[in-house]
C-alpha cells in the first residue's frame, strides 16, 4: 500500500508542478483557475492536517497568489510523504471534522486516496477553464506520466 501511495503522490506532485509551471508562463490566468488551484492546495493541506490531528492554517477556499503556490505545494507533498512513510496501518480509522464542523470517520487509505482524486477532479476543471479562455491545457494523463 505504501508503494502505491508513493506512486500516486508522485504523480499528483508532477501534475501540480507542471500546472504551476504553465501558469507562470501565462500572461493572464483565468480567475476561476486561480481559485480552483488554490482550492487544490488548500484541501491537500487540510486533509494532511486532519490526518496528523493538527489545526489547518488555510481555509477550504483560501486564495493564494501564484508566487506562493510552489512552496505550499512542496510542503503538502512533504507532509503527505511523511504520513505515508510513518503509516503502520492504512486501514486505521480516523475521526475528523469537515469544513462544516460535522464529525466523520474514514480510513487513512480513503483519506489519502481522496486527496489524489480531489486534485485530479479540479485539475480537470482547470483544463476546461483554460480551453474556454483560449489557453491550451496540459495533457496530464497518468499513462503519459508513466511512459
Amino acid at each position: 500500500m505504501q508503494s502505491l501511495f508513493n506512486q500516486l503522490f508522485d504523480y499528483n506532485f508532477y501534475c501540480n508542478k507542471k500546472l504551476i509551471e504553465q501558469c507562470n508562463k501565462i500572461e493572464i490566468i483565468p480567475q476561476r483557475s486561480l481559485e480552483l488551484f488554490s482550492h487544490i492546495l488548500d484541501t491537500h493541506h487540510i486533509w494532511n492536517h486532519r490526518i496528523l490531528k493538527k489545526s489547518p492554517e488555510f481555509g477550504v477556499m483560501q486564495l493564494h497568489p501564484l508566487k506562493d503556490w510552489t512552496d505550499i505545494h512542496y510542503e503538502n507533498q512533504r507532509s503527505s510523504f511523511e504520513i505515508i512513510t510513518n503509516a503502520d496501518d492504512f486501514e486505521l480509522r480516523l475521526d475528523y471534522e469537515n469544513s462544516e464542523d460535522r464529525l466523520f470517520t474514514n480510513t487513512l487509505k480513503d483519506m489519502l486516496f481522496h486527496i489524489i482524486n480531489h486534485s485530479t477532479h479540479h485539475r480537470a476543471q482547470i483544463s476546461v477553464d483554460f480551453r474556454t479562455n483560449g489557453i491550451e491545457p496540459l495533457n496530464l494523463d497518468y499513462i503519459l506520466y508513466k511512459r
